[in-house]
């Protein structure tokens, strides 16, 4: 298929200043044109993840070159292509994680970055995969090394990333456990693979966990939260337990006991996507490619997609996130035709 000639101008979400979801609105920005290994996607549906909103509170800017507009995942429809970019053709349909740009109706994407649309999913469902699917694959899989027979648990089993890591941990055959702030969503996490999911509002997840281990505990956490979280954390992995940080929404400072760590073995990692070269984001797609999209594409894991706004009630999709109801995903739809 011939590329596509994209217009001069598109809508996209401009943030008129840093604050409350109100001020993010539709401007016209101009169209993006893929450099070298980039292809420009016609966007159909964009992810919204948390560091969106950090974005949007002038907290988490993004790196250096890359735009103002937000939005880490999309999914679409390649209409052009800079240098460099096969196997893509024009015409693709692929979902992609991104730096930057996604709330648009165009977004450049590294080619290496691009997936292609799981068969059987929508558009809306592609979109909630890159930024979540990405994140989990490269803390849990590769940073912590998890390994067939051990177990894992999760924080904030109902979030977006939440779902993604209960399913993908279950379907590799490994122990799941999870964390969540209602009956509902618990239960959730149970349906979609957790052994245990527990209620942080009212029980402990360190003798939830050392009990369902015979006070073994786990060997992975998968952690968002942070803060006066990470001590009971320590007490509640198996010696060479494995802490992994993607966030830290109850505070970037925690209370360390290094004896613990000493005397146990115990691990404290973590990373962050968005700053990190190509190179590293490429590999993670191709371990992706090869491990996880035939599980997608048989329906052993699926996406959870919670709700979608149109791209002009992207402030709507920041106060649903920000109220903590929603389980799994939340996708603004881009495209009008």
């Amino acid at each position: 298929m011939n590329s596509i000639q994209p217009p001069a101008f598109m809508r996209a979400i401009v943030i008129t200043a840093h604050g409350a979801p109100e001020v993010l609105v539709v401007g016209a920005r101009a169209t993006p044109t893929p450099g070298t290994g980039e292809v420009l996607v016609k966007v159909a549906a964009a992810g919204v993840n948390r560091p969106d909103l950090l974005q949007r509170k002038g907290l988490y800017p993004p790196p250096p070159g890359v735009t103002e507009v937000p939005g880490l995942e999309i999914a679409g429809t390649i209409a052009s292509l800079g240098p460099g970019t096969s196997p893509w053709r024009a015409g693709d349909c692929v979902c992609a994680l991104v730096s930057g740009g996604g709330y648009a109706e165009y977004c450049v994407a590294p080619g290496e970055q691009c997936l292609p649309v799981p068969c059987g999913l929508n558009m809306t469902e592609a979109a909630s995969l890159p930024e979540t699917y990405f994140t989990v694959w490269s803390n849990v899989f590769d940073r912590a090394a998890i390994r067939p027979g051990e177990s894992l648990l999760v924080q904030g089993g109902a979030s977006g990333i939440g779902v993604c890591a209960i399913q993908l941990a279950h379907a590799f055959g490994l122990r799941v456990f999870a964390t969540a702030g209602s009956a509902e969503k618990c239960q959730a996490c149970e349906r979609l693979g957790a052994e245990r999911a527990i209620n942080y509002r009212t029980e402990d997840f360190v003798s939830v966990t050392r009990t369902l281990t015979k006070n073994r505990g786990v060997d992975v956490i998968l952690d968002m939260v942070g803060g006066d979280y990470v001590p009971r954390e320590l007490r509640a992995l198996a010696d060479d337990g494995r802490l992994v940080f993607i966030s830290y929404l109850g505070g970037r400072e925690a209370m360390v006991e290094i004896d613990q760590v000493l005397r146990r073995r115990l691990v404290l990692t973590g990373s962050a996507l968005r700053a990190r070269p190509i190179a590293v984001k490429a590999a993670i797609a191709q371990s992706l490619r090869a491990q996880v999209w035939p599980l997608l594409e048989s329906g052993q894991v699926r996406p959870v997609v919670h709700a979608t706004f149109p791209l002009e009630q992207a402030a709507h999709a920041h106060t649903m996130m920000e109220s903590g109801t929603h389980i799994g995903k939340i996708v603004l739809r881009v495209a009008t035709d």
